[in-house]
């Protein structure tokens, strides 16, 4: 599994920090990024999906790998 941050969509409440801080990183203007690849971890799958359903802007999808 991969995870995706749209930045033009992400509005900074960093929702998926707070749910998977293991996953995503923000910038200094509260834009939220993937770390590394986006390369989810097999124990880290279900925060991923929690991160995708705490997005209110629809900012974070998944796509398999």
């Amino acid at each position: 599994m991969r995870v995706h941050v749209d930045q033009d969509k992400c509005q900074g409440h960093n929702r998926c920090i707070v749910v998977a801080p293991e996953l995503f990183e923000v910038d200094e203007l509260g834009t939220a990024s993937v770390v590394g690849d986006g390369h989810v971890p097999a124990e880290l799958e279900d925060d991923a999906r929690l991160a995708v359903d705490n997005c209110p802007e629809y900012a974070i999808t998944t796509t398999d790998d």
